[in-house]
C-alpha cells in the first residue's frame, strides 16, 4: 500500500534553536532515526513535513534545511512555520517562502495562542494573504479552540484548512480510557460544515501520553469520520512527537526508573491501527493513507516559482530587506 504521512516533523538542536524540548524528545530526529521507523508495509511511502516550532528567527533556515533532506526522506510537501499576525512582515515572510517549491502550506501554531487570535483582523488579513497564494493552513489547537476555529474557517472560505490531531481532544489512556465528548464531537461537527476543512488522524497517541490502545482510540476516528467524510480525512504519524511514552515490551533501552522513552515501534502501530479501524469499516483506504493528503496539499503538482521571487539561498536575508 502506499503512504503519504500528512504530519512528520523533523528536528536537530544542532542546527536550529527549539525552546519546547525536553525529556526523550531533546535529541535530533532527522534522516538516521527516520529511517529506523520506516513502515515496513508501504509502497512508496512519502512524507509532508510540518514545521516543529523552532524560534522564529529559524523558520526560514528550517524551510531550508528539510529541503536539504528531502529528497533522500521522500518529503514531498513542507508545511512552514509562520507568524500571520504581522502584517507587512508576514506578506514579505510569505514571499521568501514561495521562493522554495517544496513549500505547500503554513502554520501558525495557535494550541498556546490566546483566544481570540485566529479570528483578529491582523490574523485574518494574514491567511487571505496564505489563500491568495494557494497555500494550506494547518490549525493545531486545543480542544476548546474549535469554535474559534470554525469561525475563522467561515472568515475565508477560500483558504484550505486542516485540523491537526483531531483538535486534541481529551482520550485518556489505555488503563483508564475517556468517551469522545459531546462537546468536542458538536464542535468539530461544526468546524466540518466548511467544505473546504479537512482533518487529520493523527496525534492521539501523544494525546494519551503514548499509553493507548485502539479500542480505546477508535471511537475518536469514528467521530471524524462521521463528521468530515472519508474524502476529508488524511492519515499522518506526528512522529516522533506520538512516539513518546511508556517503554515498550521488550526495550533494552527502557529507563530503570520507568520514565517515559521513545518508542520505537510506534508509527506503525499507529498507522496499523488506522488500517485496520478503516479496513472494518470498509473505509477507502488509499485515500485515507495517501490520495486526501495528495489532493490536499497537492503534492502531485509541484508549485511554480514566481520568477520576482527570493533566492532559494539566502531566504532570510531577502526578507529582511523587503520586510516593512
Amino acid at each position: 500500500m502506499r503512504v503519504l504521512d500528512s504530519h512528520l516533523h523533523l528536528w536537530d538542536p544542532g542546527v536550529l534553536t527549539y525552546t519546547w524540548l525536553e525529556g526523550p524528545l531533546a535529541y535530533r530526529f532527522a534522516d538516521r532515526e527516520l529511517g529506523l521507523a520506516r513502515l515496513s508495509a508501504a509502497h512508496p511511502e512519502k512524507s509532508v513535513f510540518v514545521q516543529a516550532e523552532t524560534i522564529e528567527d529559524d523558520f526560514l533556515d528550517e524551510v531550508q534545511w528539510v529541503a536539504g533532506l528531502a529528497p533522500a526522506l521522500g518529503i514531498v510537501g513542507i508545511v512552514a512555520g509562520i507568524r500571520l499576525d504581522r502584517g507587512t512582515d508576514t506578506v514579505a515572510h510569505l514571499e521568501g517562502l514561495m521562493a522554495e517549491p517544496l513549500v505547500v502550506g503554513v502554520r501558525h501554531n495557535l494550541q498556546g495562542e490566546p483566544d481570540g487570535l485566529a479570528v483578529s483582523a491582523a490574523f485574518v488579513t494574514g491567511a487571505r494573504e496564505v489563500a491568495a497564494r494557494d497555500l494550506t493552513f494547518d490549525a493545531c489547537v486545543r480542544a476548546d479552540q474549535l469554535p474559534e476555529i470554525a469561525r475563522f474557517a467561515g472568515a475565508i472560505p477560500e483558504l484550505r484548512i486542516v485540523l491537526d490531531h483531531l483538535g486534541k481532544p481529551a482520550v485518556g489512556t489505555a488503563a483508564s480510557p475517556l468517551p469522545p465528548s459531546a462537546e468536542w464531537a458538536r464542535d468539530l461537527a461544526e468546524l466540518a460544515r466548511h467544505p473546504h476543512t479537512f482533518c487529520k488522524l493523527s496525534g492521539l497517541p501523544g494525546e494519551a501520553g503514548g499509553d493507548w490502545n485502539a479500542e480505546q482510540l477508535e471511537p475518536f476516528l469514528d467521530v471524524a469520520a462521521d463528521a468530515f467524510g472519508i474524502e476529508r480525512l488524511m492519515w499522518g504519524s506526528d512522529w516522533p512527537v506520538s512516539a513518546i511514552g511508556p517503554a515498550e515490551p521488550g526495550d533494552p533501552h527502557a529507563p530503570e526508573d520507568g520514565s517515559a522513552t521513545y518508542q520505537p515501534t510506534a508509527r506503525s502501530r499507529w498507522a496499523d491501527t488506522v488500517v485496520a479501524w478503516a479496513e472494518s469499516r470498509s473505509h477507502d483506504l488509499d485515500a485515507l493513507l495517501w490520495g486526501n493528503a495528495e489532493r490536499f496539499y497537492r503534492t502531485a503538482q509541484p508549485r511554480q516559482i514566481p520568477s520576482d521571487a527570493a533566492p532559494r539561498s539566502g531566504l532570510r536575508g531577502w526578507i529582511r530587506g523587503h520586510r516593512g
